[in-house]
């Protein structure tokens, strides 16, 4: 219950009204207007401390999970929310379901993002990555990932293979915007768990730690797409559905890398 009630608050905040609905014209009305609801600033809340000479920024209540964002490129003033770096289940081990089994679920105009690589196919649901906005897959031996941001309504397919090195996304619980980026849209923060890294997809980069300056590496565009059911259905016959309703016990220990200056090296626009 405690994620939806999150997930709702995030929704209420980012989400602008949709173009395509109707609108009827009313009479103007000398009534003060309903103020407009405000994100969480996580300054003001207290996310942003300093210890031991580094700056950190809350990232749980074990006080390991704090980012330290000594090098960030960021402002602190234009960081939303706060809510720990473990609450939205990013998934490690997506399970799967048949075409035939989906369509049971799925109605026709239902908005999927679709990889596609060799024989394999695999498809997920726009309303299951708005719960997990994050899901590490791989994708015919290759490590991929599939994310979607809700605030900005933006999905992409990633690879996550950096030389030899493979790296695993998840959810930071912080939103930022920038007047200069996309229109002042706010987007999620992503972080890595081999560096703890910070990452903004807005900007396409990681933006603090080991990797800051790294680039994501997008899918090529040949090979996904942002399509609806009914298309993978006609197209896909054979393609793999993210399972729905999916959740896991976040791990307390994974690899994390100690030398990362060949991915700096190779995939930083520095």
């Amino acid at each position: 219950m405690r994620f939806f009630f999150i997930l709702f608050i995030f929704a209420l905040y980012g989400c602008s009204s949709d173009p395509d609905v109707n609108v009827t014209e009313v009479e103007p009305t000398t009534e003060e207007p309903e103020k407009e609801h405000k994100r969480p600033i996580s300054v003001e809340n207290g996310k942003f401390f300093e210890m031991d000479g580094q700056k950190l920024l809350y990232g749980g209540e074990d006080s390991t999970q704090h980012f330290n964002i000594t090098d960030y490129t960021l402002v602190d003033e234009q960081f939303h929310y706060g809510i720990g770096r473990e609450v939205f289940p990013a998934l490690l081990k997506p399970e799967f379901i048949s075409v035939t089994e989906a369509d049971t679920i799925w109605p026709d105009t239902t908005r999927f993002l679709v990889a596609y690589s060799g024989d394999e196919v695999k498809a997920y649901s726009v309303h299951d990555l708005t719960r997990h906005e994050v899901v590490n897959d791989v994708l015919d031996g290759k490590p991929i990932m599939a994310a979607y941001c809700i605030l900005a309504d933006l999905g992409a397919i990633y690879e996550r293979t950096y030389g030899d090195k493979v790296l695993t996304f998840a959810l930071s619980g912080y939103t930022y915007y920038d007047d200069d980026v996309w229109g002042g849209l706010d987007g999620f923060i992503l972080w890595d768990r081999e560096t703890e890294s910070l990452w903004w997809p807005l900007i396409d980069k990681a933006v603090s730690g080991p990797l800051k300056g790294v680039h994501f590496l997008e899918m090529d565009k040949a090979h996904w797409e942002d399509t609806t059911w009914n298309e993978i259905k006609k197209s896909y016959p054979n393609a793999m559905i993210l399972k729905s309703d999916q959740d896991f016990e976040r791990p307390t220990s994974w690899e994390k890398y100690q030398d990362v200056s060949d991915i700096v090296d190779q995939y930083s626009e520095n």
